[in-house]
């Protein structure tokens, strides 16, 4: 029935956007948002920003984004909007947590349980005061926060993975941040940093042993071309949110920032339930590559997961509290 409302939900956006005309502005009347992304252009997240927020918000912004981290590598979208060199980015806990350490809560590994409790927790006030402390340190206004996937191993090699003590000595490449190659330590592997861009030729060639990332993603980056297994680990329910300069907001009048809200909110929903109800079928996608996909001990991964994020330096910088009131949503 969940899923089915979901559904239900996606049919009704996408329905409406029939009546969404593209106006009649002149460009060069238009707001410009270049959107600077190491997604693909096929990515779930790319076609939902636009077919959805694009057109939606097309009478008076012109969206233009840059794809395979062309226009700014991935990591430094963020400073590039705090100084007004770019408008529009899709980001991340971690790398929000690069800026703003007591983000560093939400790049705990099985924190938080999947897209519904996301939902939750980014409606609820827990949201708003960490929403508030990017507008206030970054200038950046995260307009909202969509569902990636739920990421799990996937490796070149053979061996059987069921705990972490089985991924002792695998190099697993991490995005470069202090919070990314935290969390593959606490996989038990040895994490090993590297761009988005650079992973296909690292598998196939063996500089890397495996990376971890939503299926969806996998398949998109054909992953399952240089890899022989996944380990359904699920160990972060992985989430980004769709960035925008605080000056750019503050610039559009109150009809164009309720338009933008609602083209973003419609958008995060589109392609978060594309992303979960493509999941569901992806694992017999991955077989019938011949890839072996399995479920290890994920109650041995989930202890001393968090058991070293709550003996970390990191837990230092997080609100009083605060897991507490996450969990309990």
């Amino acid at each position: 029935m969940i899923v089915f409302t979901k559904i239900k939900k996606l049919l009704m956006i996408l329905s409406c956007l029939v009546l969404v005309g593209n106006g009649h502005a002149n460009a060069a009347d238009k707001i410009v948002l270049r959107m600077s992304t190491p997604a693909v252009k096929i990515d779930k997240r790319s076609q939902g920003l636009q077919n959805v927020f694009a057109a939606k918000v097309s009478k008076f912004a012109d969206y233009q984004p840059h794809y395979n981290a062309t226009m700014f590598k991935q990591g430094t979208e963020l400073p590039a909007i705090a100084r007004g060199n770019l408008e529009m980015s899709i980001t991340s806990s971690q790398e929000i947590a690069k800026l703003i350490p007591a983000w560093s809560i939400f790049t705990a590994g099985y924190l938080l349980r999947d897209w519904d409790h996301q939902q939750k927790v980014f409606k609820s006030s827990i949201g708003q005061q960490f929403y508030k402390m990017v507008e206030d340190k970054l200038g950046v206004k995260l307009l909202g926060v969509m569902y990636h996937g739920k990421r799990h191993l996937n490796l070149r090699t053979s061996k059987k993975v069921m705990t972490p003590a089985d991924m002792a000595g695998v190099k697993l490449r991490m995005p470069g941040t202090d919070a990314w190659q935290f969390l593959g330590k606490a996989l038990g592997a040895n994490p090993t940093p590297m761009a988005f861009t650079e992973v296909y030729t690292a598998l196939q060639t063996g500089a890397i042993d495996g990376q971890d990332n939503p299926l969806p993603t996998d398949k998109d980056k054909k992953f399952y071309e240089v890899t022989k297994q996944i380990i359904l680990t699920g160990h972060l329910a992985d989430m980004n949110f769709l960035a925008l300069s605080q000056k750019v907001w503050d610039k559009l009048n109150p009809e164009q920032q309720s338009i933008m809200q609602d083209a973003a909110d419609d958008a995060m929903q589109v392609i978060s339930i594309n992303i979960e109800s493509n999941e569901a079928i992806l694992e017999d996608f991955f077989r019938q590559k011949g890839l072996k996909v399995y479920t290890p001990n994920v109650e041995a991964f989930r202890k001393r997961v968090l058991d070293m994020y709550l003996k970390s330096d990191f837990s230092g910088d997080w609100p009083k509290g605060m897991v507490e009131k996450i969990s309990a949503l």
